[in-house]
């Protein structure tokens, strides 16, 4: 199944459910928020091996729903689970490639002829939250702080280097597709302070200099909620 297909996907089960929760919600005369989400996010790269670095602006994107279930008379106390998709893009110096059917890691070299090289993921999310604020069906402004684990499975990774041309390579068998990590969402209104802490490595099986790279990201941005 190709990229666009995934996410076509993913936003055709997002849409009944989001119908289905606000019908039921106000027939039973409730009140449910922030469903929708949009993310962007800075990476920051943790345990890279010694001489790898960052370089240019890694970052990521990511939209989903989540329902929103409240377990308290006020509605203002309770837990979300939702579905997502994320875009994840890492510009560092290590340059991967295949050689004999075996994937490479070195150290790629920044002089004159450099021009990028990237680790790019598309992932499939599922956050799972407690939720606290201090909503009322007619407060539309509020603070939250929305704290969980998310659950990320990489379904496409991508390694791409420009040096003389462009060379890239799809589907990296070292990379360890199911992720997970620790969030928090909070803030006032629709703009919200964003961290996710990844407890799982980028790599499986993934050697560099003889040492195993261990490398996790972070991600701290802004998260926006809808309906």
């Amino acid at each position: 199944m190709h990229l666009k297909q995934i996410i076509i996907s993913i936003l055709l089960l997002i849409i009944p459910l989001i119908n289905y929760s606000q019908l039921k919600d106000e027939k039973e005369g409730y009140y449910l928020e922030d469903q929708i989400y949009v993310k962007f996010s800075y990476n920051i790269l943790r345990n890279l091996p010694e001489t790898i670095k960052q370089s240019g602006f890694s970052n990521s994107f990511s939209f989903g729903f989540i329902k929103d279930m409240p377990t308290n008379k006020e509605r203002n106390f309770g837990f979300g689970i939702g579905i997502g998709y994320g875009l994840n893009t890492y510009f560092h110096n290590l340059k991967i490639f295949e050689s004999n059917g075996s994937t490479i890691f070195e150290n790629f070299q920044i002089d004159d002829n450099y021009k990028s090289n990237k680790l790019i993921t598309h992932t499939i999310e599922i956050p799972l939250e407690i939720r606290w604020r201090t909503s009322t069906r007619e407060k539309y402004k509020f603070w939250r702080i929305y704290g969980g684990i998310k659950t990320n499975y990489i379904f496409i990774s991508k390694a791409k280097y420009k040096l003389d041309g462009i060379q890239k390579l799809m589907n990296l068998k070292e990379i360890k597709k199911l992720q997970y990590g620790l969030s928090l969402a909070t803030g006032y209104g629709n703009i919200n302070f964003y961290i996710y802490y990844a407890l799982t490595p980028l790599f499986k099986d993934a050697y560099y200099n003889g040492n195993k790279i261990e490398t996790k990201d972070i991600k701290i941005g802004i998260q926006f909620y809808i309906l």
